[in-house]
């Protein structure tokens, strides 16, 4: 056998690339959102003696932009991969999501609890709007792979 015979990889980027497209959108808005109306409000009334809690300004912009980024193509890439594995099931694609979502934001909320930087009504605001928002984006990539 040479390494002509060896068939190529039919696997196309352009449904990844789309679904990357579409949740950077939609995980942009959702991030915003919760962070706006639910999260920055909630920190400052919990933590109010703390200088600059929850402060907007250019630097946490540009982190923000960076956590957004890696967490669209962390989502997209997990979520493809588990797609391709397990099965492009409503059923799948909902434990998938919850997966995701508790290996992000279950983690980094339970860890600002922990160092009680979170609160419970935080948490209990936070990682419900995080678990939808993930769910969703699991569901772009899966209507992204059923497109293709």
């Amino acid at each position: 056998m040479t390494m002509t015979d060896v068939t190529q990889s039919t696997f196309s980027y352009k449904p990844l690339l789309v679904a990357t497209g579409l949740n950077m959108i939609w995980i942009n808005l959702s991030e915003v959102f919760r962070y706006f109306a639910f999260v920055m409000p909630m920190m400052r009334d919990a933590f109010p003696v703390l200088p600059e809690v929850a402060p907007m300004n250019i630097p946490v912009f540009l982190v923000w932009g960076i956590w957004d980024t890696i967490l669209v193509l962390s989502v997209c890439m997990i979520a493809w991969l588990s797609l391709d594995k397990f099965g492009t099931s409503i059923k799948s694609t909902v434990l998938i999501g919850t997966g995701i979502w508790a290996s992000i934001f279950v983690i980094l909320w339970l860890g600002l609890f922990n160092m009680n930087l979170a609160t419970p009504q935080i948490l209990l605001t936070a990682l419900p709007l995080a678990w939808i928002e993930l769910v969703v984006a699991v569901f772009i990539v899966r209507w992204s792979m059923l497109r293709n």
